[in-house]
């Protein structure tokens, strides 16, 4: 039997100490994007990081993991769980895949194997995610996924010297199950 972490293409793993210079590689694609600016994090700030994130608890309600491909165990992005209700039943999730890795079916993977695991496992019923209204790549990957447009927050956070809308998503277990199979009711 296969792990439950791993789909055709990816493998999903925890943070390791030494992943510094990837989160650094993918923050920088981030801002490319025009997705994030944060100031400069020396090498020893994102090796910090990544040390923080190896050692957090698995078992907390927010994770960050590594997409690594399954083909070559190549390390190609991060999907994580940045917000979570269990007494609502929410979480907000994210994934970034490095412009080298895009358009092979990762990033779709990757976040099917997260969203499974917070339906089924975690007991969530609503998944939300946030993404930049220019992204384009970002918005239809949702889409894919089955999300639905909630909303969109206008001119909402401040950019590369320039107020950026964001669009709100959301998916509820029922449709994600419908959509890529699963449990089925009682």
């Amino acid at each position: 039997m296969k792990s439950y972490w791993t789909g055709e293409r990816v493998r999903l793993r925890a943070v390791e100490p030494e992943d510094g210079p990837l989160l650094a590689r993918l923050s920088a694609q981030e801002e490319r994007l025009g997705d994030a600016l944060d100031p400069p994090r020396s090498v020893e700030g994102w090796a910090a990081f990544a040390r923080e994130k190896a050692a957090a608890d698995p078992t907390a309600d927010t994770y960050q993991l590594v997409v690594e491909s399954a083909a070559d165990g190549s390390a190609v992005g991060a999907v994580g769980v940045h917000r979570a209700d269990a007494r609502s039943g929410l979480f907000e999730y994210g994934i970034t895949v490095g412009a080298e890795h895009r358009r092979r079916g990762y990033a779709s993977e990757a976040a099917r194997l997260v969203l499974r695991h917070q339906f089924e496992e975690r007991r969530h019923h609503k998944a939300t995610a946030r993404v930049f209204a220019h992204n384009e790549p970002s918005l239809a990957l949702q889409r894919r996924l089955g999300f639905t447009e909630e909303g969109r927050l206008r001119r909402h956070f401040f950019v590369a010297g320039e107020h950026r809308d964001v669009v709100l998503f959301a998916l509820f277990a029922e449709e994600f199950f419908a959509r890529h199979g699963g449990p089925t009711p009682i």
